[in-house]
């Protein structure tokens, strides 16, 4: 089956700066795929370039089997765009914004009422239908532009920063709305929060300088951080230079480092060789040396470690 989002080869230059650079990537039905970077690292352009608002130097976007750049009038039928910032019409109110949007989009009659009824509930936009735009927060700013995108139902979605300006339960309900929606559509989102790729994402890509260095579920990436694999046990500081010493001289140990010092406790953080697993042989050499261990716990290895080595690499 072929996928509903294919990106091919697809580059964009600004005079000698090339902000995206060859990339390519496909992403099937019911896949959220989390697109990752610093700053400037090419995200947002290629997000436009999807949405048609962008012409690429080079490449193509492919969006349920349309060229964006041959057929931009079908892929817009199919795909729905959170822009970065989601620019409004700031006189409006979201009930007119929402119909407006709705005639644009060729929904009129029953259909129209239907999904405005739908999304309006989803995005829980009840009490701030009638106000002005430009009154509202930041978070129903955001949630009227996230309505929009998804209004007229659309296969594949782009979402620059769906989450952004939102407090922790809208975060989760939105969150939520997105995993509802995967099974019957190809999602991508643009976010700066690595904790909502671990929530819903299940593929991610990062991209630095234009250029994609990495791809792969959460857990995979997961598996690229220092920490992946790591042991954390906590011991009695009066036995703690012993435990250390036997520690760093496992095969399988390639540093203890000293995390939290308590009253009468010290939590170490024992890294292993290459991600080996490495809990037995840390909790058998302290018991073999009849050391208390008074907590352990293996780490599975943190994204923010490996998004950092991977993005400020040379």
């Amino acid at each position: 089956m072929s996928p509903l989002l294919e990106i091919k080869n697809l580059s964009r230059r600004f005079g000698a700066i090339a902000a995206v650079d060859d990339v390519s990537f496909a992403v099937p039905r019911g896949e959220i795929l989390g697109f990752l970077g610093p700053n400037g690292a090419g995200k947002t352009t290629t997000m436009r370039m999807i949405a048609g608002f962008l012409t690429p130097s080079s490449g193509a976007a492919i969006v349920c089997g349309a060229d964006v750049e041959q057929d931009p009038i079908a892929v817009k039928r199919r795909l729905g765009y959170l822009p970065e910032g989601a620019p409004l019409y700031v006189d409006m109110t979201p009930l007119t914004f929402l119909k407006f949007v709705a005639a644009i989009r060729g929904l009129d009659g029953a259909e129209r009422r239907k999904r405005i009824v739908d999304v309006v509930d989803r995005m829980q936009l009840r009490g701030v239908l009638h106000q002005r735009i430009e009154t509202l927060s930041k978070g129903f700013r955001r949630r009227v532009a996230l309505a929009q995108a998804i209004l007229h139902d659309p296969e594949v979605l782009i979402l620059d920063e769906p989450t952004d300006g939102l407090d922790p339960n809208q975060k989760h309900e939105v969150r939520e709305l997105i995993l509802a929606m995967a099974p019957t559509k190809a999602i991508v989102i643009s976010t700066h929060i690595l904790e909502e790729v671990d929530a819903i994402c299940s593929r991610a890509i990062i991209i630095a300088r234009g250029r994609i260095v990495a791809d792969g579920t959460p857990a995979e990436l997961r598996a690229r951080s220092e920490r992946h694999n790591a042991v954390v046990v906590r011991v009695h500081n009066n036995e703690l230079a012993q435990a250390t010493e036997t520690l760093e001289r496992l095969p399988d140990v390639v540093r203890v480092d000293r995390l939290a010092q308590f009253d009468s406790t010290t939590d170490l953080l024992v890294l292993p060789q290459q991600g080996r697993p490495i809990a037995g042989i840390v909790g058998g050499a302290l018991r073999d040396r009849q050391i208390d261990i008074d907590e352990m716990h293996s780490e599975r290895g943190h994204l923010d470690d490996v998004f950092r080595s991977i993005t400020t690499a040379p």
